[in-house]
C-alpha cells in the first residue's frame, strides 16, 4: 500500500473546521436532555458501517465501549431494526442517519419523527453531526490512516 499524506499536516486550517464541529457536539450532547453522547456514538458508528470506513468503525466502537456501551449493541448495530436492544429515540436517530447518508430525500413522516423526538435544536445538531461523520469517513477513505491504532482519550 502506498503511504498517503497526513491531511492534518497538509491542511490544518481545513481540518480545524471538522475539529471545531466535534468540540461543539461534545459540549451540546453532554448537556442535552434529548440528544446523548451514546446516540451520537451509535450514529457515528452506523454511518461508518454504511460507508465501510474501517478506521472510523474501529474508532467509534472503541469510543462507544469507553462510554459504557454494551458490546452486544455494537455488534448488533448493522441490524438495529430487527434487534430489541435500541430505544425508540435511538431508532429514530439511526433511521435519519441512514437516510441522510444515502443522500435520499427525508419523508415527511421521518422528518416529523425526528423533530418530535429531538426538538428543533437537537434535530439541526443531529443533521450536522451526520454530515460531519460522513465528512470524516470520506477524509479517511481518501487518505487511509492505519486501522487499529486509535486509542480513546
Amino acid at each position: 500500500m502506498t503511504n498517503r499524506l497526513s491531511y492534518f499536516n497538509a491542511a490544518p486550517q481545513a481540518m480545524e473546521i471538522l475539529l471545531q464541529q466535534e468540540s461543539y457536539f461534545h459540549q451540546q450532547f453532554r448537556e442535552s436532555s434529548t440528544m446523548s453522547m451514546t446516540i451520537w456514538e451509535l450514529v457515528k458508528l452506523r454511518v461508518s458501517q454504511i460507508n465501510q470506513c474501517a478506521y472510523c468503525i474501529d474508532m467509534h466502537s472503541k469510543d462507544a465501549l469507553k462510554l459504557g456501551e454494551k458490546p452486544e449493541r455494537i455488534y448488533g448495530l448493522s441490524a438495529w431494526r430487527d434487534m430489541p436492544l435500541y430505544t425508540a429515540q435511538e431508532k429514530v436517530a439511526l433511521a435519519f442517519a441512514e437516510q441522510l447518508t444515502a443522500c435520499q430525500p427525508v419523508s415527511d413522516e421521518l422528518y416529523h419523527q425526528v423533530l418530535d423526538t429531538f426538538g428543533d435544536l437537537a434535530m439541526v445538531d443531529l443533521t450536522v453531526a451526520i454530515n460531519a461523520i460522513n465528512s470524516w469517513n470520506r477524509m479517511v477513505k481518501a487518505f487511509k490512516p492505519k486501522v487499529g491504532i486509535y486509542q480513546p482519550k
